[in-house]
């Protein structure tokens, strides 16, 4: 069984997989980074292939992730598949989430590109947020917490659980 993490772009998830995966002596796989090593960087797969063209790459990655026990970080618009949906009721799956004000913040950093305004990313949220909340087995606001706190809170949670304990 995989842990895996699903939400908006900027919530996280690449950061808390770490932590989480090293806290349960797992491996980590990031889908994202799994297709920018194989295929270069996602904006300009999107730019010189289009977006169907990411999505099945995108698609074959998860189907991999899936396969071995470990913490599995999705890209935000992974769980737009039906597949992938499908293939993600037998895994823990952990929704993070943040406010656009959030996003704002972690942006200004300048270490991650956002592609739109932040106005685009709040609306392609809310267009997932249904998505996202029917698949998660637990949502975490990470907007004003420590990547640290929000690895913690996820093993406090997996650790009472009876779904992961057994």
């Amino acid at each position: 069984m995989a842990i895996v993490l699903i939400g908006p772009p900027a919530s996280g998830k690449s950061r808390v997989g770490r932590r989480l995966a090293r806290a349960l002596a797992l491996p980590l796989i990031d889908t994202d980074k799994v297709i920018q090593t194989a295929h270069g960087a996602i904006p300009q797969i999107f730019s010189e292939h289009g977006e169907p063209y990411f999505r099945q790459l995108e698609r074959a990655a998860v189907v991999d992730a899936l396969k071995a026990d470990g913490v599995v970080s999705l890209g935000g618009g992974a769980v737009l598949d039906p597949a992938t949906q499908a293939d993600l009721r037998p895994h823990v799956v952990v929704m993070l989430d943040t406010t656009a004000e959030a996003v704002e913040r972690r942006l200004a950093n300048g270490k991650r590109p956002l592609a739109g305004s932040v106005e685009q990313w709040a609306a392609l949220v809310e267009a997932r947020r249904p998505i996202y909340e029917r698949l998660a087995d637990i949502r975490i606001d990470t907007s004003s917490k420590t990547m640290d706190d929000v690895a913690e809170q996820i093993l406090d949670w997996l650790h009472q659980s009876r779904e992961f304990s057994e």
